[in-house]
């Protein structure tokens, strides 16, 4: 009896990845949507309203390890120039983010999500 949906932006190379979706999944209440994001990345509006759900402004949600989001001053941007990025190189968005009824967590740690459960 599934009691609780969860969507997580997933990436399957990434170990946080990994553990959050691990933890979700032990978790039989909760039926389970994985978005492999950087093969389908989402659309602008939903990208805005995950980091308005999570207290975050979007350049908190960069991915600076491995990309050039500082040098490009992503890390600094307003809101438009960040989503307008992330759009075009979905690579640049941190992960993983969980989306339930309670909320939008950026899971790092994994643990995290726990607060929307």
């Amino acid at each position: 009896m599934h009691e609780m949906k969860a969507t997580i932006w997933h990436n399957p190379e990434c170990g946080k990845s990994r553990a959050t979706l691990a933890l979700l999944e032990a978790r039989s209440e909760i039926e389970l949507s994985v978005v492999e994001y950087l093969k389908n990345p989402p659309a602008r509006e939903k990208l805005a309203q995950l980091y308005r759900d999570a207290g975050m402004a979007p350049r908190e949600g960069v991915r600076t390890f491995k990309t050039d989001a500082e040098e490009r001053g992503l890390t600094q941007a307003d809101d438009d120039t960040v989503l307008d990025a992330m759009i075009a190189e979905p690579r640049l968005i941190e992960r993983p983010l969980v989306e339930t009824q309670k909320g939008v967590r950026l899971c790092r740690p994994p643990e995290k999500v726990e607060e929307i459960l």
